[in-house]
């Protein structure tokens, strides 16, 4: 990659959209396919392993007008159909190619609520930009029309004018519902239901409302400020937030409709239970969960060694067990805590990581050394307990299994050591078990996800949910989409039964 400066790529771009747009003529399929992918300016990687800014920095207006016009308007289109909750991409993308912003994000806001937050986060790659015909026609789907880009730069650009705006809510109902959770289902659910009139109160766990948006995503992937932006929103539609609440401890569940009286209740508390490999050495001081390690970081600020009220350790050489997203979170966030050495070891080729192709890129621009088809066997603890090594072992790639993946098959007798003091599991996640625990009349799966049918409803009457506690862990605009399906349920509910 160039990495070449904003200004740079702005000018480039600027220049060639004067060429692409002299004359009167329409643009053809074929002018359209001639204009070349904008890259997105970010940070210099040797730079940026030194702060926790955000890497990627955003398309200028001329790059995005650019990026705009490579949109064929396919009559059928297919990246709509990628879309879990059904943008209209085309049109969108159509005002932003005539530079009229306003349009565009207006078009966006009719299907999405957090268009900052799933403009920076969302894998587009393998959702809407996967069916772009663009990518087809070119014959590689990372040419795609780079719809996500787009979208983070219209919705960007009010939030840096300072311009808020406050959906509107119908006149009071009477009615009352609680939102457990405050990550994008529930965020979706709140503003949906809110803007019927509904009375909204939103229980979070942590002493922060925004979910794993706030404790998960590393801020240089995503800014707390953007976060915090769609809660303030939320407050000023008369949502009410109450934190450091949580359901089954602080209250049950079912007390919420019983004792309370709230007349529906959505869960959407997500997938926070850390998944551990179950080896030797694994309670060992300096190997953390992921989830751990990444709200220490986020949540707690632990990067601001002289502020922060719970700091991180320092580690010197870290090994990131994994090939997520969140494995790269973690790996990119321990460079950025100052380890000499950061290691991610997973057990399948690169081919095969389910982390996005960017993540794995600005991981390797930024120094991650990649250690494939190796898994760890145990870790090794010194005489105070402590983390000093991992012995691992080397694999190949057997049949695909359930995932259509190839089975990783270890290596028998390829034992080595890698010398670490610190290890960060990052395996996956299981739901959240507490809610299933304290609410028996509860269906759920075998791994603890609860079961809803079509429209989110649970087998509880009056409660929903959505979501990763409903699909394992997945993707902020796939939980958008639970919310909304579950939202429109709620208000049906609540407007077939009438007001109090």
């Amino acid at each position: 990659m160039s990495h070449k400066t904003r200004e740079q790529l702005a000018l480039e771009a600027g220049e060639l959209l004067k060429k692409t747009a002299c004359g009167n003529k329409p643009l053809t399929a074929r002018d359209r396919l001639a204009i070349p992918l904008q890259e997105m300016p970010q940070q210099d990687p040797v730079t940026r392993r030194g702060n926790m800014n955000e890497v990627a920095l955003g398309y200028s207006p001329e790059q995005a007008k650019l990026e705009s016009m490579r949109c064929l308007q396919c009559k059928n289109a297919p990246c709509i159909e990628g879309c879990p909750v059904r943008i209209n991409i085309p049109a969108f993308l159509a005002s932003a190619a005539l530079g009229n912003f306003q349009e565009s994000i207006d078009a966006i806001k009719k299907n999405s609520l957090l268009p900052s937050v799933c403009g920076r986060v969302c894998p587009q790659e393998v959702q809407c930009q996967l069916n772009c015909t663009v990518g087809k026609s070119l014959k590689d789907v990372n040419k795609a029309v780079s719809i996500g880009r787009v979208e983070r730069f219209v919705a960007d650009l009010k939030r840096e004018k300072g311009m808020k705006e406050t959906p509107a809510v119908k006149p009071e109902t009477g009615r009352k519902v609680a939102v457990i959770g405050s990550g994008p289902a529930g965020i979706t659910v709140a503003a949906d239901v809110r803007r019927e009139g509904h009375s909204v109160t939103m229980f979070e766990a942590f002493h922060k409302p925004g979910g794993v948006m706030m404790y998960g995503i590393p801020e240089f992937r995503l800014p707390k400020a953007i976060v915090q932006r769609e809660i303030d929103t939320l407050r000023r539609m008369g949502v009410e937030v109450k934190t450091s609440f949580v359901i089954g401890r602080t209250r049950k569940l079912m007390d919420l409709i019983e004792k309370d009286g709230f007349d529906a209740v959505f869960v959407g508390t997500g997938a926070g239970l850390p998944k551990f490999m179950n080896i030797e050495g694994e309670n060992l001081v300096g190997v953390y969960s992921a989830n751990e390690y990444l709200t220490r970081v986020n949540l707690m600020r632990a990067y601001d060694r002289e502020h922060a009220d719970t700091p991180i350790a320092n580690s010197r050489k870290v090994a990131v067990l994994g090939g997520g997203n969140v494995a790269m979170d973690a790996a990119r966030s321990a460079v950025r805590l100052g380890a000499e050495e950061v290691h991610l070891v997973y057990r399948r080729t690169e081919a095969e990581m389910p982390a996005r192709i960017e993540e794995v890129a600005h991981a390797k621009e930024e120094g991650v050394i990649f250690h494939i088809l190796q898994n760890a066997k145990r870790v090794i603890g010194d005489s105070n307990s402590r983390v000093c090594a991992m012995e691992c072992l080397r694999y190949e790639l057997g049949a695909p299994d359930e995932s259509g993946r190839r089975r990783p098959v270890e290596i028998k007798g390829s034992e080595f050591t890698m010398e670490v003091d610190t290890v960060v599991v990052a395996i996956g996640n299981d739901s959240n078990p507490l809610i299933k625990q304290t609410t028996p009349q509860m269906t759920t799966t075998k791994r603890g996800n609860i079961i809803v049918d079509a429209n989110g409803k649970t087998s509880i009457d009056g409660v929903y949910a959505g979501g990763d506690i409903v699909l394992g862990a997945a993707t902020v605009i796939l939980a958008m989409g639970q919310g909304r399906t579950a939202a429109a349920a709620i208000n049906r509910q609540l407007a077939e039964t009438g007001k109090k």
